[in-house]
């Protein structure tokens, strides 16, 4: 009798579906880290406009010139979010001297994570004792929710 090496067919499909559950994995750990960077991008992209807007209209008692084209040209933020929405600014129009970030086209994960994200500069933060996360918005929709985000005095 001659004795036969190799693999049997049974230890294959073990090693297959040990390298699928390994494939399955690295995929998400790959999304969960794309995720966290759209995520820092929003707030680095964030954090830029309000200081932009602060530096060019800091000298004026309120912020009723905002123009979102000249903003956005001015400081060299673009008003394209990571999401595939739009960033917008507005003067409040209950006070002008405060002013509304906009981000709009997110999904309902995506609003929920940068809704509770503590907006810290934010008047809604401050005014909440650092209890509330500054941002409104509804998370309802699966990809067109806006938050927003006021700043200012």
């Amino acid at each position: 009798m001659r004795q036969e090496s190799g693999r049997s067919m049974i230890e294959m499909i073990g090693v297959l579906a040990i390298m699928a559950i390994i494939t399955a994995g690295a995929f998400a750990l790959i999304s969960t880290a794309f995720n966290t960077q759209k995520r820092s991008r929003v707030t680095d992209d964030v954090t830029n406009i309000v200081s932009g807007v602060r530096s060019l209209l800091g000298e004026y008692d309120d912020f009723s010139n905002i123009d979102n084209s000249t903003i956005f040209g001015a400081i060299g933020v673009s008003d394209k979010n990571p999401y595939g929405g739009k960033y917008e600014l507005a003067v409040n129009p209950s006070n002008p001297r405060q002013f509304i970030v906009t981000i709009t086209g997110l999904s309902k994960s995506e609003c929920d994570g940068l809704i509770t994200k503590a907006w810290i500069d934010s008047v809604g933060y401050k005014e909440s004792g650092h209890k509330d996360s500054g941002a409104k918005g509804s998370c309802v929709d699966d990809k067109k929710n806006t938050i927003s985000i006021t700043y200012g005095e």
